[in-house]
């Protein structure tokens, strides 16, 4: 269930509560697991790994790993079975019932089994777990500009990161990002895949505050992209000269 508010700069704000239900379990579609596969080799590359669930509440979520190359120095993480189940979508925006999500992380990321027993390490996998569900759970869909707080109030994924939230946006890097955007599944169903942007606490209020233009030309500028900076910049802090 969402209530929705309104930022000052006037941005929807959905408040998600939790439903008090039974779990709903879900199995693995395996002609769309196929599918998603070859879209995502097709445009990424070959995947190397599959992050398997073993057990699904309402949908079965995969992770498809690819492993970085000369060309693409970093790793990229698709997810595969959100879109099982369509979202929640407001009136106008029923092309966009159906989503899967990615983000990258660097090529120095430890990716082990033994690594992912730390929440250091696995939060990336746990994060697109947590958003695929989101949708199927709230009742809400994810969109291009959405931002999603890592709780309320935001805090950070990890120890070793102030990184506290993501921002939903267009996939770059990849081979063909207008291609790769949208799987045409069968003749009502079109895929889109979403990129992830981490963001600060501070730049998600910044896009409360102010809107969402002046954040997207911040992170532009600041040349922020999908893949995973533990301790970028923060585009939302003003840096300051002299003493005070």
């Amino acid at each position: 269930m969402s209530n929705q508010e309104a930022s000052p700069a006037g941005i929807p704000v959905y408040r998600h509560e939790a439903k008090d239900r039974e779990i709903d379990f879900a199995a693995g579609d395996e002609q769309a697991i196929q599918r998603i596969t070859a879209h995502v080799e097709q445009h990424i590359g070959p995947v190397a790994n599959v992050f398997h669930e073993i057990i699904s509440d309402l949908v079965h979520i995969d992770i498809l790993f690819v492993p970085p190359t000369p060309q693409r120095n970093y790793y990229t993480l698709v997810t595969c079975g959100m879109s099982n189940r369509p979202m929640t979508v407001p009136e106008g925006a029923e092309n966009f019932r159906y989503a899967e999500l990615m983000l990258c992380l660097p090529p120095s990321w430890p990716m082990s089994e033994e690594a992912f027993r730390d929440e250091e390490h696995y939060w990336p996998v746990r994060m697109l777990k947590t958003l695929a569900r989101l949708p199927h759970e709230y009742d809400t869909w994810l969109y291009h500009a959405h931002t999603i707080p890592n709780g309320d109030p935001a805090r950070p994924y990890a120890r070793n990161t102030k990184l506290a939230g993501m921002l939903v946006e267009l996939p770059t890097l990849v081979n063909d990002p207008h291609a790769f955007f949208t799987l045409n599944m069968e003749a009502d169903k079109d895929v889109h895949f979403f990129t992830l942007v981490p963001l600060y606490a501070e730049e998600m209020n910044l896009k409360l505050a102010q809107g969402t233009e002046p954040l997207l030309e911040k992170l532009a500028q600041a040349g922020v992209n999908e893949i995973v900076q533990l301790d970028r910049k923060n585009v939302a802090k003003k840096k300051l000269f002299g003493l005070f």
